[in-house]
C-alpha cells in the first residue's frame, strides 16, 4: 500500500496501538512526523576491516564467520558472548543485560549459531583479562544471507543512520520503519516551499532530501553528514526555518493591519512623563521613548521589545509610555513573572506617580480574595488607570474598561499564549492595545530572530547616571571568614548585603540552605547585626514585609534564594554573596549581580563555589569575573546552555526544532527569514495555498491555531 505524509504509523509494520502511543509521546504520530525525525549521527559501515588490523580504541565493521555463540552467567548479570573470525583472526562480541531481561539473551540466542555471515560494529577493546584478545561490547549487528549482504540492509553496507532512541523505540526499530516509510512513498511527494527557492539555493525536491538525509548515497561525504552540511540536510533545515518565519511575518502582517488606538501626545502630556522622571534621562532612553511614541500614535497597535541590561532604566521607560496611555484615558496592565518582581514594581509606580492622579491596583494570587475582588471590580469599571500583576492578571474573570497598553515584563519567562492573553483582554473590534515587551535578559540575535521577529526592537544600551561599578570575585568557600569580615565592614560603613543560597531547605545534593544558614549566620557570624530572610515559600505579605524592610535598612543583611534575581531595587546594597555559584546558569548570576551597583557607592559580587568546579562551570565564573557586558554573557551561555535550557520551558515549542539547531544553522536562519517576509511582501500567486499550509503546520507544531 503506497503512503502519503499524512498517513497513520499504524499504516507501517510493526506499529500497534502501545507503539504507537509510545511514538506519539516523542511526537511522532504521522509518517511525516516519523520522516523529519533525522539522524543525529551517522555511521560508516561500508568498509570492513580484517580482525588482524583492529586496533583498541577505534571504532570498526567486521565481516566474519559465527564460531560459537551463547548465553554466559556471572554473579550480578548476564551476558552473551560470541566469537567470529575471519582469515586474519578471532573477534569476541560480549552483550550484557540483567536477570530482569532475560528475553534479550532469548533473543540474541534465537537470533546467533555457528557458520553464519555477520556484520559486527562497535568500538574494539582489549579484554582486560585477557591481554591480546580483541572484543567489541554491545556491537550493532547484521546477519548476512549467504554470505553476502541483504540488499535491503539498514544496518551495514552503507553509512548507517543514528537515531535518538525513544524510551523502547530503538535507534535499529527507527531505521527500520523509516526504511518502511520511504520505500512506500509515492514517487514525488507535494513540496511546500514556494518552488523557486529550490533552484536557488541548489535544494533537492521533497522527496530526495528527506530519502538522502535518511539514507544517505554511499559516496556522501561523512564528514558533511556530520556537520549535517549535505544539500539534503540543509534543504531541510531551511525548510523547517522558512516556515517558522513566514507564520512569524504573517502574524506580524496581520498585528500592522489590525485597527489600534492613535494616542495623542501633546505638551502637556511630555510635561506629565517628566515630572515622574528621577534623574535627568539618558540619551539611549530619549531614543527609545521616541520610538514608543511614535509607535503609540500610530492607527495600528504598536508591538515592541524592548532590551536592557541589568540598571539599564527599562521600568522607567515603560512608566513614561504608560503616562501617554493614561492621559489618553485608556488603561495600563504590567504583567510580570513572580510576585516579588509584581510587588516591586507596584511599589515603585506607586512612588513615580505619588503627586499624580493616576489610580493604581495589584493584583497577586497571594492577595486576600476580598481585596482581587475589588481590584477586579475597579478594573472592569475604569477605576483604576495602572495595575501591576502576576499571572493572576490573565484569569478569566479580569475585564478590562478600556486597554490600551499591555507591558509584559521579563518576557522569556513568559510563553507565547500567555502574551496573546493578556492581549486579548484588551482587543476589540475597533481597536487592539499596544503592546511593549521588555526583558532584562539580553536576547542573542539568533533567538531574537526566532522568538521576536514579529515584534520592532528598542535597546537601551546604556547605564543611568550615578550608577557604579561592580567589581565580581570569585572565592573558594574556604576563604569564607574573610568574605564575612568584608561584609561587616561594609555594613558598618551603612552599606547592606545579600547572600543568596541555591536551595531553601537542605538536600540530598549537599547544597547549603538558605534557612539553615540563615540561622547559622545570624547566631555565629552576624551576631549583632539585622539578619532577614525571603524565600519564595514566605506568602505573599511576608515577602512584602521582608523587602519593605530591606528597602527601609531595617534589614542589613539579607539572605535569600534566587527569589531576588529580578525587580529588587536597593540602591544601599553594595555586596552580593553568591554561595554555590557553579550551580547557577550565567544569565541568572548576572542577573543576580544586577542587583547591586544601583546607587552611588562601589560594589562587589563575590561568587563563592567548592574547591572543585566542572570545566563548563569554570568557564561561566571566570567569564562573570571578566565582563559585565550582558550580550557577551548572554551568548556564551546560550553556547553553553542551548536554546532550550537558556529560555526554559515557557515557549510553547517555538525552540524545539525537529531537524534545526539555532547556534549551528545561523546562516540559514537569516537567509529564511529575509526570503519568508519578502514572500508575504510580495504575495505570488501560490501565496494562498501556502498559508494555509503555515496554518496548519503551526496547529500541529506550536498548538498555535493563529498564525497571525
Amino acid at each position: 500500500m503506497t503512503l502519503s505524509p499524512d498517513s497513520p504509523l499504524s499504516a507501517l509494520a510493526g506499529v500497534g496501538p502501545r507503539r504507537a502511543q509510545e511514538l506519539k509521546q516523542r511526537g511522532i504520530e504521522s509518517v511525516e512526523d516519523l520522516l523529519y525525525t533525522l539522524p543525529f549521527r551517522y555511521e560508516d559501515r561500508i568498509h570492513f576491516t580484517p580482525i588482524g588490523e583492529l586496533r583498541p580504541g577505534r571504532v570498526a565493521c567486521v565481516e566474519a564467520e559465527v564460531l560459537t555463540a551463547g548465553p554466559v552467567r556471572l554473579r550480578r548479570q548476564q551476558s552473551f558472548h560470541l566469537a567470529a573470525a575471519d582469515p586474519s583472526g578471532i573477534l569476541y562480541a560480549k552483550w550484557f543485560y540483567g536477570y530482569g531481561k532475560k528475553y534479550y539473551g532469548d533473543y540474541l540466542a534465537r537470533t546467533f549459531r555457528p557458520g553464519q555471515r555477520v556484520v559486527l560494529y562497535g568500538k574494539v577493546e582489549e579484554d582486560p583479562y585477557r591481554p591480546g584478545q580483541l572484543q567489541i561490547l554491545q556491537p550493532q549487528h547484521e546477519i548476512l544471507s549467504s554470505g553476502r549482504e541483504p540488499a535491503d540492509s539498514t544496518e551495514s553496507g552503507r553509512i548507517v543512520p543514528i537515531y535518538e532512541a525513544a524510551g523502547p523505540i530503538t535507534s535499529r526499530l527507527f531505521r527500520r520503519l523509516i526504511y518502511d516509510a520511504l520505500g512506500r512513498l509515492g514517487p514525488t511527494l507535494p513540496d511546500p516551499l514556494p518552488p523557486g527557492l529550490l533552484p536557488r539555493y541548489g535544494f533537492p525536491d521533497r522527496r530526495t532530501a528527506l530519502a538522502q538525509a535518511h539514507f544517505p548515497e554511499k559516496d556522501t561525504d561523512l564528514g558533511q553528514l556530520e556537520a549535517f552540511r549535505t544539500p539534503a540536510q540543509q534543504r531541510l533545515i531551511y525548510e523547517e526555518f522558512f516556515f517558522l518565519q513566514l507564520g512569524l511575518a504573517l502574524r506580524r502582517q496581520r498585528a500592522r493591519q489590525a485597527p489600534g488606538i492613535s494616542f495623542t501626545l501633546s505638551d502637556s502630556i511630555r510635561e506629565a512623563i517628566k515630572n515622574i522622571l528621577p534623574f535627568h534621562p539618558t540619551a539611549a532612553q530619549k531614543r527609545v521613548l521616541k520610538e514608543i511614541a511614535d509607535d503609540m500614535q500610530k492607527p495600528t497597535p504598536m508591538n515592541r521589545l524592548l532590551q536592557g541590561d541589568v540598571g539599564s532604566g527599562k521600568t522607567i521607560v515603560a512608566f513614561e509610555a504608560a503616562i501617554i496611555a493614561m492621559e489618553n484615558g485608556t488603561q495600563v496592565a504590567l504583567l510580570a513573572p513572580t510576585e516579588i518582581l509584581a510587588v516591586q514594581h507596584y511599589l515603585y509606580a506607586c512612588q513615580r506617580f505619588a503627586r499624580t492622579r493616576y489610580r493604581l491596583g495589584l493584583l497577586v494570587s497571594a492577595m486576600p480574595e476580598k481585596e482581587k475582588k475589588q481590584t477586579r471590580e475597579e478594573l472592569a469599571a475604569g477605576d483604576l488607570d495602572l495595575v501591576v500583576g502576576t499571572h493572576a492578571l490573565l484569569e478569566k474573570q479580569i475585564l478590562f474598561h478600556h486597554l490600551g497598553l499591555a507591558i509584559v515584563d521579563e518576557q522569556h519567562r513568559f510563553g507565547v499564549m500567555q502574551r496573546l492573553e493578556l492581549i486579548r483582554k484588551g482587543r476589540t473590534a475597533a481597536a487592539h492595545p499596544h503592546v511593549l515587551v521588555m526583558t532584562a535578559t539580553p536576547i542573542p540575535r539568533t533567538l531574537a530572530l526566532t522568538l521576536y521577529s514579529d515584534l520592532e526592537m528598542s535597546g537601551l544600551d546604556e547605564l543611568p547616571p550615578g550608577r557604579s561599578p561592580i567589581e565580581t570575585r570569585w572565592v573558594k568557600e574556604e576563604a569564607a571568614a574573610g568574605v564575612w569580615d568584608f561584609i561587616c565592614k561594609q555594613v558598618a560603613a551603612g552599606r547592606q548585603a545579600y547572600i543568596v543560597y541555591p536551595v531553601i531547605e537542605e538536600s540530598k545534593q549537599e547544597l547549603k540552605a538558605a534557612t539553615k544558614e540563615y540561622e547559622r549566620l545570624s547566631r555565629e557570624v552576624f551576631h549583632g547585626l539585622r539578619v532577614g530572610l525571603l524565600h519564595g515559600r514566605l506568602s505573599g505579605e511576608e515577602k512584602e514585609a521582608v523587602m519593605r524592610a530591606f528597602n527601609r535598612s531595617e534589614i542589613q543583611v539579607l539572605v535569600s534564594t534566587s527569589v531576588v534575581e529580578v525587580g529588587v531595587d536597593v540602591p544601599n546594597a553594595t555586596v552580593m554573596v553568591i554561595e554555590h555559584a557553579e550551580r547557577f546558569g550565567l544569565a541568572q548570576l548576572h542577573q543576580l549581580r544586577g542587583r547591586i551597583g544601583r546607587g552611588r557607592h562601589a560594589s562587589t559580587c563575590i561568587l563563592m563555589t567548592p574547591a572543585e568546579v566542572g570545566e563548563v562551570a569554570r568557564e561561566r565564573l571566570e567569564t562573570l569575573t571578566q565582563t559585565q557586558d550582558g550580550f557577551k554573557i548572554a551568548e556564551l551561555d546560550l553556547k553553553l546552555r542551548g536554546p532550550g535550557e537558556f529560555l526554559g520551558t515557557r515557549q510553547h515549542g517555538f525552540l524545539n526544532f525537529r531537524i534545526a539547531n539555532l547556534l549551528r544553522d545561523h546562516e540559514l536562519l537569516v537567509r529564511a527569514k529575509e526570503d519568508a517576509f519578502n514572500y508575504v511582501a510580495q504575495q505570488p500567486g501560490d501565496f494562498a495555498a501556502t498559508v494555509e499550509y503555515v496554518r496548519q503546520l503551526w496547529q500541529r507544531r506550536y498548538r498555535l491555531a493563529q498564525v497571525a
